[in-house]
């Protein structure tokens, strides 16, 4: 280590240019990383829906699809827009009743369910499917063509909303970094004593940051979550490196006359101090690997990757960037305007009896609002009302009463006698107003050599049939949910094979999944994080002290929005408690670590624990103050309430932790000292 060390200040220079001229290639990763805005892509490719997805797309060549709605014309007309739309590249068939009314069907002889579906006073919709799946490219670059053929706010389905969250996401995302830095420069200069120390250390997270964002080039595509977040959760988890290796520095120039020396002797101590709570901090991020929904594997790999980048530029480039401007930093020097918060320690150790108390008398609702706290999974709830495919599909459910679109895919060899069957219990469901099986129109007495092939290849593959019905509950409601299953029960009783397919059913998959995930993530960050403790502080009882105490705050957290009444989007709920606890141990580990040292030379706990507080307690609060600053600004800015809730619930999240930290985890320390002392090592 001291080699590696004696390299790295010997040549600062020679860092601080290859660390520059590396931006290139991160750069060039940056832009050529595929994003990916489709929440419903990360379902496991394992479970039926998707397979039935994939089906879909293989055999009928419907990777996705539209309803556009479009004032009602001559059929004459509405063929020739039919003929733009299909020009547009990625659209595979485009239907509306003009192919089949007049020539084929009168529209008097067609039934009233099928009439109110395709016309509504004056308009009527047109049906276009794409070749490729609802998040290909290729489909957005259709959606965002079709709009301008006819109006955008006619263009429904999951690919316009896809198109729209891209592009709010990408016009805030700016914005989202230009808030983090200015809040947490803010925070940064009233905790250093020089006004260019804040801009070297927050250059030098931009670097970690844009490594980070460059080498996720290697995974081939991240979510645009993951994209929004992980620039103002790496700021507000890595800052304190930063701020932790400056103060070692400025303590070791007092014992050296060499700077060289003194930065050596930091660095060392440094990653000595840090390297513990760095691992949990990555175990937290790294324990969101564990989701069935992949999504958590993009997050999680993405942020501990970003942690490693962080401690990366942390040992080498900051401290080459110190030394090659010490000059300029010494003539740009002021007062310190932190406070030492001198106070906290005589307050906590005073009222620790109390502060016990009213620990133990806030767990009771911290347990309850935890367990009881609302979730939404209607993806397009996160999203702003006045968009293009929010109007969109708004209007094609109030007008047409087209809800939750569903496709049911049976073999293709399956008797009409048997089909007609199905579809007739199918008609009978409660919240089902329209089913369409390739039988359907043989109901009219039409042969299906009369129909164009382009309606004929909508229904029959070579191995598989469709049905299309429509229901007119909600997706993601409990009422859709339970009628998926039914549906899929009924349909396995003349066809075992048969899936059920579309957004609804990809819903119903994802509220499971995410259930147990959100289980599942819980346990794994935890246990994970014990045992590095274990490792870290060589004691039996600390870690369990110190989980319990982030723990309680994690449920604090979580029961405020409870109490507040806040339905929380999904993804949210999950990742909370992991990111919370991987970011926020390191304040328990710093705070109980320094405390162990003290026991060692102070036989009075309350004096150690004195000292301990005077030691920690400013760099817990800059820490915690940072990571606010970094979410706070983005999750009051960001339309994206996905994102929003996210950094909001962050936010929220480290102060809590913090106060968790400064005036709880005392209290435990001291009246489980005796227990402390006898189970850890030396």
């Amino acid at each position: 280590m001291k080699k590696l060390t004696k390299l790295i200040t010997e040549h600062s220079v020679f860092i601080v240019i290859v660390s520059f001229l590396l931006l290139i290639p991160a750069l060039w990763g940056y832009h050529c990383t595929k994003i990916n805005y489709d929440i419903l892509a990360y379902l496991p490719e394992d479970i039926e829906t998707v397979k039935g997805q994939n089906i879909l797309t293989e055999k009928f060549g419907i990777g996705a699809f539209s309803f556009i709605i479009v004032e009602q014309q001559e059929n004459y007309d509405m063929l020739k827009l039919q003929d733009r739309i299909k020009k547009v590249n990625g659209v595979q068939n485009v239907f509306s009743a003009a192919d089949i009314t007049d020539s084929v069907i009168p529209i008097s002889l067609l039934p009233d369910e099928i009439r109110q579906k395709i016309y509504h006073k004056d308009e009527t919709m047109i049906l276009v499917t794409f070749q490729d799946s609802i998040s290909d490219a290729e489909t957005i670059d259709a959606i965002e063509n079709l709009r301008g053929v006819v109006k955008a706010s006619s263009v429904s389905g999951m690919t316009a909303m896809v198109l729209d969250t891209m592009r709010l996401s990408n016009s805030e995302m700016l914005a989202y970094i230009i808030i983090a830095v200015a809040l947490c420069l803010v925070v940064l200069l009233f905790a250093t004593d020089s006004y260019l120390i804040p801009i070297f250390l927050l250059g030098n997270i931009g670097i970690a940051i844009l490594y980070n964002m460059g080498s996720n080039i290697f995974l081939g595509e991240i979510s645009y979550i993951t994209k929004a977040i992980t620039a103002v959760l790496q700021l507000g988890v890595t800052t304190d490196f930063s701020i932790f290796l400056y103060h070692k520095y400025e303590q070791a120039k007092k014992r050296h006359s060499d700077k060289s020396q003194a930065m050596q002797d930091a660095i060392i101590e440094t990653f000595q101090s840090i390297l513990g709570s760095s691992l949990t901090t990555i175990a937290g991020f790294l324990a969101l690997c564990f989701m069935d929904l992949t999504l958590g594997s993009d997050i999680g790999i993405v942020m501990a990757k970003g942690v490693v980048c962080g401690l990366f530029t942390v040992l080498t480039l900051f401290p080459a960037l110190i030394l090659v401007f010490d000059k300029y930093i010494e003539k740009t020097r002021h007062k310190n305007f932190f406070p030492q918060f001198k106070k906290i320690g005589d307050f906590t150790i005073r009222h620790k009896n109390i502060i016990l108390i009213l620990f133990l008398i806030l767990i009771v609702p911290a347990i309850i609002g935890n367990s009881r706290c609302e979730v939404y999974y209607k993806l397009d709830k996160s999203l702003p009302q006045d968009l293009p495919s929010q109007i969109a599909n708004s209007d094609l459910a109030r007008k047409f009463h087209i809800v939750s679109p569903q496709i049911i895919l049976v073999d293709k060899d399956l008797e009409n006698n048997e089909v007609d069957e199905m579809v007739q219990k199918l008609k009978n469901m409660e919240g089902i107003d329209l089913v369409l099986a390739p039988t359907t129109l043989l109901d009219f007495g039409i042969p299906e050599e009369m129909l164009p092939e382009e309606i004929v290849s909508v229904f029959k593959s070579d191995a598989y049939q469709l049905i299309i019905l429509n229901s007119t509950y909600e997706v993601a409601s409990d009422k859709l949910n339970k009628q998926i299953g039914e549906i899929s029960r009924l349909v396995k009783k003349y066809d075992k094979n048969a899936m059920v397919a579309g957004e609804g059913a990809l819903t119903k998959d994802l509220v499971e999944i995410a259930d147990h995930d959100f289980r599942i993530v819980n346990y794994i960050s935890i246990a994970v994080i014990f045992i590095l403790m274990l490792g870290v502080l060589k004691s039996c009882s600390l870690p369990i002290i110190l989980v319990i105490t982030i723990e309680f705050a994690i449920f604090l957290n979580m029961a405020f929005a409870y109490f507040t009444g806040t339905t929380l989007p999904f993804i949210a709920s999950i990742v909370i408690g992991t990111i919370q606890l991987g970011a926020t141990i390191d304040y328990a580990i710093l705070l109980s670590t320094k405390y162990l040292e003290n026991r060692q030379v102070i036989q009075n706990k309350n004096q150690a624990m004195q000292e301990t507080l005077s030691k920690t307690v400013p760099s817990i609060i800059v820490s915690a103050l940072c990571f606010f600053a970094a979410t706070f600004g983005v999750a009051f800015y960001s339309k994206i309430d996905m994102i929003a809730s996210i950094c909001k619930l962050l936010s929220r999240g480290a102060i809590i932790s913090m106060g968790a930290v400064v005036f709880i985890l005392p209290a435990l320390l001291l009246t489980f000292d005796k227990i402390i002392m006898k189970t850890t090592k030396n």
